[in-house]
């Protein structure tokens, strides 16, 4: 099938990259003619493991092209996704802007029968103010408006695995509402995705409303579990339990299950916070309330600081001549996405009270330094303190701590013997649990995870300067 693709971001691009990859003829269209420069010069704007290799594949066998072009993309495709993003605006609600935009785009360029799919993350009732806005161009040029159907087909990729996600999908959710062209449309999303549903039927059909909340209900469900563990590591701290013992006796539980029950330093990203705001915001607007969403979003804003709290707990809250190293500066392993990173509250905190900051992320560098420049902008002499490490054992060189806030797996198994000998002090701070609490104590080196049981003071003793550590609520 002829596929067009708008948006040559993180969803446009894996989309389209894994259609081509399934046979189908791709065009990706963008309206920054940098990006797609760089694209169609076998470059890729975004780090996302196995993309590159797809896009080199399918670009160098003639499956997959990119261009600014958007009558070429709309007459290109019997199917045009719409993948373009949609920011979360002061209330909270998704900003619409872009996907409007593109959707009256179509419209102008619009001459036979296409279906539209929302693969973009939006709110209930989007489909039709999509449709209301290609059928205003349409009329505009005096076209009748039945050349089209909008239909939701939500993404459902994990940064870092998004490749294996939609390759290898649990389920396929589109929304088709009784009309018209329900059966044609239903026959090319069929074919579209014929080579999933081969063996076991991955697709769920439904109406439109239904799909695009699905999407928004599935992140919000993930993003509980996140919360409600690392409410439950804190009260581990408190009370001498283990979670991470926890964890394992309630993920054995088959209705509970273990994924996403790691406790940590709180969720980031482009889609958990958007999205449960969106949703929260999505309630009000109806004239309800999302109780236990927005309680998600308060423990997961609180979440962000636990490293930096217990920080101040050990060294006071003047962190003047202290350097300090941080493993991990994306949101997690294998993107360099920096959107809502714990990285960013905890750096701006540890530079605004005079600390040095010596970070290392194995991907995320370029982007870690633009996102904190704008965090920063108004502090540039603390920004001057922080500085971008090439290798993890440069950042923990002379370092009075080591805090740990992601997971990539060349974290998992360092040369303790070798931060003991590097370090001012054998200090670390581990914000996803990555180490065995008693194995670093036996080898001499102070560790303070989540909720595992084990109480930093007793281990090393607070300096006695040190003074009570602002609440989270004074901390940004």
């Amino acid at each position: 099938m002829k596929i067009t693709v708008i948006g040559a971001g993180y969803v446009g691009l894996v989309t389209g990259a894994c259609l081509a990859e399934l046979g189908h003829q791709v065009l990706c269209v963008d309206n920054n003619p940098e990006k797609i420069a760089l694209l169609n010069a076998a470059g890729v704007p975004i780090y996302e493991p196995g993309l590159q290799e797809y896009l080199a594949r399918n670009r160098a066998e003639g499956r997959i092209h990119f261009t600014t072009e958007m009558n070429e993309a709309v007459d290109h495709g019997e199917v045009i996704f719409i993948a373009v993003g949609t920011p979360s605006q002061e209330d909270g609600s998704a900003d619409l802007q872009h996907v409007l935009a593109v959707a009256s785009q179509v419209g102008r360029h619009l001459k036979n029968f296409k279906v539209v799919v929302n693969k973009s993350t939006v709110p209930v009732g989007t489909a039709y103010r999509v449709q209301a806005a290609i059928a205003i161009e349409l009329r505009k040029r005096g076209i009748q408006d039945d050349l089209f159907e909008v239909i939701s087909n939500p993404e459902f990729l994990k940064e870092g695995a998004a490749i294996d996600d939609f390759m290898r999908p649990d389920r396929i959710v589109i929304g088709l509402d009784k009309g018209p062209h329900h059966d044609l449309v239903q026959q090319k999303m069929e074919q579209l995705y014929a080579s999933f549903n081969r063996h076991h039927a991955r697709t769920l059909w439904m109406d439109v409303r239904s799909a695009e909340l699905t999407k928004y209900a599935a992140n919000a469900m993930l993003a509980t579990r996140i919360s409600f563990m690392n409410e439950v590591a804190n009260l581990a701290d408190l009370v001498g339990a283990d979670v991470d013992s926890v964890r394992r006796g309630i993920g054995a539980d088959a209705r509970i299950g273990h994924g996403f029950l790691y406790a940590g330093t709180g969720y980031g990203g482009s889609c958990f916070p958007k999205d449960t705001r969106a949703l929260v915001q999505t309630a009000l607007d109806c004239g309800s309330t999302m109780k236990v969403v927005s309680a998600v979003e308060h423990v997961n804003d609180s979440q962000k600081t636990v490293l930096l709290q217990r920080t101040l707990q050990h060294f006071g809250n003047d962190l003047n001549g202290l350097k300090f190293a941080i493993w991990g500066l994306a949101f997690k392993p294998n993107t360099d996405d920096m959107r809502e990173a714990p990285s960013r509250v905890v750096i701006k905190n540890l530079l605004m009270r005079g600390a040095q900051v010596h970070a290392f992320d194995p991907v995320a560098s370029k982007e870690a330094m633009h996102a904190l420049t704008l965090d920063m902008a108004d502090q540039p002499q603390a920004l001057a303190r922080l500085k971008i490490e090439t290798s993890a054992y440069e950042a923990t060189e002379n370092a009075d701590a080591l805090l740990v806030l992601t997971e990539w797996k060349n974290f998992h198994h360092p040369d303790f013997a070798l931060l003991k000998t590097q370090m001012k002090r054998p200090l670390i701070l581990d914000g996803r649990n990555l180490y065995d609490p008693q194995w670093l104590e036996d080898l001499g080196i102070a560790y303070q995870g989540i909720g595992r049981r084990n109480e930093l003071a007793l281990q090393l003793g607070r300096p006695t300067e040190a003074q009570p550590a602002e609440s989270a609520m004074a901390l940004s």
